[in-house]
């Protein structure tokens, strides 16, 4: 059996799109239509049920898929670890929140660049969830780190770390909410033991990300199980800007205590409130399916996953 007709049906089934498994394989529709008529003539069997949109296995192509995949994907493999060598520099295309990736990933994945015969060259952009999970899922980038969990075949993701969010603002705003008492301090964060409920909030302006409060409405919805009466009164497209802004004394936001830890510890900002269950968003590691028998990709992701262990 041709094994690049095995090459485009894996592809298919895991893109569940003649379309999508075109682009990844840099092939025309046509030219992919025909690859897979051609090994269903020779298996004597439909392996896909076209629909509007998309393609959807047959049980026999679940079958082949499960079969073949594995060894393809070893073949991949042994065929990129011989090219990992001095000469052939690598490129690892990473794809994920700009704040995230910033402050996070891109700091330890430096470590693995370089020309030592093993590291590789850097090239990140930044996206929302669903932007950089279509780019992955377009070939466009190698990993892509996300805080939604894909759906599909096409797309394998692993768990990377849970970030906690924290309610601050600045010290001036704590000491008007603590109705003119002092602000209390614990070690490592400032406090305000006083404010118990949401209400106590509604007069503070809002900075967030976007309009639509993401962060404070989830906050809120986790926190005081309600939604928050005050309308974004500062509205920036990034967390560092909000965090700038909440310093400033603009009002409360809701922020990734990674990002803001430093800024709690100088006294900065102070939290507002300290559940007694902090509000968790988990962050996702997606590769397209397969790419990991290509070393350069391996090694960044095991990297990664690594690193996150001290990052919760």
């Amino acid at each position: 059996m041709d094994l690049a007709l095995l090459r485009t049906f894996v592809t298919v089934h895991r893109a569940g799109s003649f379309t999508r498994a075109a682009a990844l394989l840099g092939l025309s529709q046509p030219a992919v239509t025909s690859q897979i008529r051609t090994l269903e003539r020779q298996l004597g069997r439909p392996l896909f049920l076209r629909q509007a949109r998309g393609v959807t296995p047959t049980t026999i192509g679940d079958e082949l898929a499960h079969k073949a995949a594995p060894h393809l994907d070893a073949l991949v493999e042994i065929t990129e670890s011989g090219l990992d060598d001095e000469s052939s520099l690598r490129t690892l295309h990473l794809a994920g929140p700009p704040e995230f990736t910033a402050e996070r990933a891109l700091p330890a994945l430096t470590e693995l660049t370089g020309e030592d015969g093993q590291g590789f060259a850097l090239r990140a952009s930044f996206g929302n969830a669903e932007e950089t999970l279509e780019g992955l899922a377009a070939g466009h980038h190698d990993l892509a780190i996300s805080t939604a969990r894909p759906r599909g075949a096409l797309l394998t993701a692993s768990t990377l770390c849970d970030e906690e969010h924290v309610l601050v603002a600045a010290p001036s705003w704590a000491g008007q909410l603590g109705s003119g008492e002092a602000v209390k301090t614990v070690p490592g964060v400032t406090t305000v033991p006083e404010v118990k409920r949401a209400p106590a909030f509604e007069d503070v302006p809002v900075v967030e990300v976007h309009e639509s409060l993401p962060f404070v409405s989830r906050y809120w919805a986790s926190v005081f199980d309600s939604r928050p009466a005050a309308p974004g009164t500062v509205v920036v497209p990034d967390l560092r800007a909000v965090l700038a802004c909440a310093v400033a004394g603009a009002g409360l936001a809701v922020l990734p205590r990674y990002l803001c830890a430093a800024a709690l510890e100088r006294g900065e900002v102070v939290a507002l409130y300290e559940p007694t269950v902090a509000p968790l968003r988990t962050y996702f590691l997606v590769v397209r399916t397969g790419t990991l028998a290509m070393p350069h990709i391996a090694r960044a992701h095991e990297w990664l996953l690594r690193a996150a262990a001290d990052w919760c």
